[in-house]
């Protein structure tokens, strides 16, 4: 029924569409409280920029969105007026102004407002408390720079404002704008809505362009604050001129064009209002942009001028959210009677007697053009109109008003209000319009949500089709939604690939979010907590290439069950076997001219100092400990100090007989014999005495090395002072640098045996082998260090049996015809008569 009259009234409201109407007239009328209303009537100003006078600023053409808003406030106002139960026997009066998208324009009906109740005056005065305006509380205006302006006026007096559209984040600020309240979102949900659509899409690669004023600055601000926080880059940003008219205008938009061409972005996000907007896409199609996908926002979505565009169809989809606004019950047979009665003179005669009454030639910035149109020219926008954001505002002030009076459901006192009285009851109730229940909060809006639609194109003819919504989370419904590609799929716009757990984002080009995925290296693990960078594992852990967690390190050192140790062991209990096997045979020969020459139980104490050294090898297998390094160094030492003081005290003897023979029967008596052993003694506990400095500069001690080994930690033990290694060894050095010295010139008296010659090699293999020795155990930090210094002693201690033991083992067992006293007594005296002559 309703539909069927509706075009009933738009068929008479066409016919009479060139009768100019009282249209205009019934945008006010007086009441017990008024209500001010501030809606953009008009747009494109013609005289704002040559005004040299302040004069009155005109707007060229009808917005017709604006209109079809201040007629949402007179409806709302109608109805609570013929309510029994919202303000029963109150009436609410209304006073609307054009605002014409100007902040300037907006001011002066603004101070209009604030002007004392019944005069023309604003009164300055130290305390506002008891002061009357003459409007209650204002409705209005829709954009958030002219909000900016207006609420500062309106907060100083504590008056009651709310917009229907403003969603600038900047007016959730209750402290700058205590009285400022509104029933949209702000733009903080807008954006995270419009970032979680791309996400969902898998779009990261994003061109985004705002209106150069408060709304679009404000929302491209906020989506590139969270942008990075979803993963999305954004190839081009900038703002597009609202001033159409400047010469400069038209070169800035088609330089974005060109500039988001470059970027190759599949994706344009555009937060602009209608006339921005529709500039920016006709440009596009001029200039011959390629299909994308535009995601765009009520400001300009639903708007008839935009998809009036030429060939508009040839952008290619278009996405957006919308304000999930319920409809207006009545209101549009509410619109296309009031078409029908302001073209009955009678109802116009009314009407103009009303704004008589509130002195309506004081501010002429009402909406000229509205004589002259008819309903058949506002059907398109009032079909798809959001008119309850306009609806909810005007009821929220009357039940701030109705609860202020204390009104009941049948009647309310004649009280005297104050605008500043009404905030308490908006900040904290409730309320209910249409069954739906509203509640502004903590930034004095209201978070109704969003829906998504798609412009949908068949044969022509442009549909909204709901796809999806946002509230606290968003739902899309993908099937629905026809992109221009060739399969309908969405296209993709990505700069990059998501990346894969273990993988860490490197930036490429100057785009600080454009990256490629590479692989976090060793010892490094990813992090959810930040995936652009891989954060390095603690010095106890490891981890492989591409790695999620670190993993605990496993100690390192040579055990007693690997090859390599089985091998060592072997070779050291041969060693052993051979040691023990010569000292057995010594043992039993020990009176024999050959073992007394080679220095009788003094040989048997090397031999035993020998199985010691050998034995010591098993100190370095096994996990170490600071007092096993300590042991290790001081066991060797002494173990070879052992062994060389009998070489020294037998190389004191052969010197004595072959360089000083004459002083050699004095002497000798010191060397051998018992005395031999006061001279061992003397040598060991020297030893002992470099042993001690040793432990009190700096023993060996255990570290823990991290770095030569990947996975595992290496347990070793570290050098703390090089100098007390140099004294104790460099002792043993010197014994057996004196032994070289005393031995290696020394002939022998005809056939005798050469006792010095073994002393002079086994010198020289210990030399040879502890100069490796010293080289690769200063450099070496793995755990062939300990196989180095077990390979150092078995390799010393062969060496020695080798070359000064095996030889006289194979005399007594193989030639023992040999084993005499004539081939061994003075085997290295020279004849006295050969000295004499």
């Amino acid at each position: 029924i309703m539909v069927t009259d509706l075009l009933l009234c738009l068929s008479f409201g066409y016919a009479a569409a060139f009768k100019p109407t009282c249209l205009s007239a019934q945008l006010r009328r007086p009441g017990d409280y008024i209500l001010g209303g501030l809606f953009p009537f008009g747009m494109d100003t013609i005289n704002l920029t040559a005004r040299s006078e302040p004069t009155l600023v005109v707007c060229e053409r009808l917005f017709v969105d604006g209109l079809i808003w201040a007629l949402g406030m007179k409806f709302a106002i109608d109805q609570i007026n013929n309510s029994t139960s919202l303000l029963p026997g109150v009436k609410l009066g209304y006073d609307m102004y054009d605002t014409c998208f100007e902040p300037l324009v907006a001011l002066q009906p603004s101070l209009l407002f604030l002007t004392q109740n019944g005069t023309t005056g604003i009164g300055v005065l130290c305390n506002y408390t008891d002061y009357q305006p003459r409007v209650t509380a204002v409705i209005g205006p829709h954009k958030s720079d002219l909000c900016l302006v207006t609420a500062k006026l309106f907060s100083s007096f504590l008056i009651p404002q709310v917009s229907y559209r403003a969603s600038s984040e900047k007016l959730s600020n209750i402290e700058l704008y205590p009285s400022f309240y509104r029933t949209v979102p702000s733009d903080k949900n807008l954006v995270e809505a419009v970032a979680l659509l791309l996400d969902k899409f898998g779009w990261n690669w994003i061109a985004t362009v705002g209106s150069d004023d408060e709304y679009g600055r404000g929302a491209v601000g906020l989506f590139l604050s969270i942008a990075g926080n979803h993963s999305i880059c954004i190839a081009f940003e900038g703002l597009i001129p609202t001033d159409l008219a400047d010469p400069k205008a038209k070169n800035q938009l088609e330089d974005t064009i060109k500039l988001i061409n470059k970027t190759k972005a599949n994706i344009i996000v555009l937060f602009a209002f209608t006339q921005p907007a529709q500039a920016l896409l006709e440009h596009s199609i001029r200039m011959g942009l390629s299909k994308k996908v535009w995601i765009g926002t009520e400001a300009w979505m639903l708007s008839d001028i935009a998809a009036s565009i030429p060939n508009i169809q040839s952008i290619g989809t278009v996405l957006g959210f919308i304000l999930k606004a319920g409809t207006v019950p009545g209101f549009q047979k509410y619109v296309a009677d009031l078409f029908t009665s302001v073209q009955q003179d009678k109802f116009c005669q009314e009407s103009r007697e009303f704004n008589r009454l509130m002195n309506s030639d004081m501010l002429d910035t009402r909406c000229k053009h509205c004589d002259n149109i008819s309903l058949h020219d506002v059907s398109s926008t009032l079909s798809h109109s959001q008119i309850q954001p306009v609806y909810v505002a005007v009821y929220s002030v009357a039940y701030a008003l109705h609860r202020a009076l204390g009104c009941t459901h049948q009647a309310c006192p004649r009280a005297s209000i104050r605008s500043w009285q009404l905030l308490h009851f908006m900040n904290t109730l409730p309320f209910k319009v249409n069954g739906q229940s509203f509640r502004f909060d903590q930034s004095h809006g209201t978070n109704t949500g969003y829906k998504l639609i798609f412009w949908s194109w068949k044969n022509g003819t442009l549909t909204y089709l709901p796809v999806g919504g946002y509230e606290e989370s968003l739902y899309v419904n993908k099937s629905q939604v026809q992109f221009h590609t060739v399969d309908q799929k969405e296209p993709a716009s990505e700069c990059f690939r998501h990346c894969k757990p273990g993988q860490f984002r490197q930036i490429k080009g100057f785009h600080l979010c454009c990256y490629d995925c590479t692989d976090c290296p060793e010892n490094t693990f990813w992090s959810t907590k930040d995936s652009s960078t891989c954060t390095p594992c603690l010095e106890h852990q490891w981890s492989p290439v591409r790695s999620t967690q670190c993993y605990d390190r496993s100690e390192r050192y040579l055990f007693w069950n690997e090859p390599l140790t089985i091998a060592l062991l072997t070779l050291m209990s041969i060693t052993i076997s051979l040691i023990c096997l010569t000292a057995v045979l010594f043992l039993k020969s020990l009176d024999t001219p050959l073992v007394q020459a080679s220095g009788g139980k003094l040989t048997l104490f090397a031999l035993f100092t020998l199985m010691l050294l050998c034995l010591s090898c098993c100190l370095y297998i096994g996990k170490p400990s600071n007092h096993l390094c300590m042991i290790q160094q001081i066991v060797c030492a002494l173990c070879l100090n052992g062994c060389f003081s009998t070489f020294f005290i037998k190389s004191l003897e052969i010197t004595l007989v072959t360089e000083f023979p004459r002083c050699a029967p004095t002497f000798l008596y010191w060397v051998t014999q018992r005395r031999a052993w006061l001279l061992v003694t003397l040598c060991l506990l020297t030893e002992c005495l470099f042993c001690f400095c040793y432990l009190h500069l700096g023993p060996d001690y255990l570290v823990p090395d991290y770095k030569s080994l990947p996975t595992e930690v290496l347990l070793v033990c570290n050098t703390e002072s090089w100098v007390a290694f140099a004294l104790m060894h460099g002792y043993n050095g010197c014994l057996a640098f004196v032994c070289f010295l005393c031995t290696f010139m020394v002939q022998t008296a005809g056939k005798k045996y050469n006792i010095a010659r073994g002393i002079t090699f086994a010198i020289l293999i210990y030399f040879i082998i502890w100069i490796f020795f010293i080289a690769i155990f200063a450099t070496l930090k793995t755990v062939l260090r300990s196989v180095t210094q077990i390979g150092t002693i078995l390799a010393t201690s062969l060496g020695i049996l080798g070359t000064y033991y095996i030889p006289k083992c194979y005399i007594i067992l193989f030639k023992p015809d040999l084993n005499t006293v004539d081939y061994f007594h003075n085997s290295i005296k020279e004849e006295p008569e050969e000295d004499s002559q």
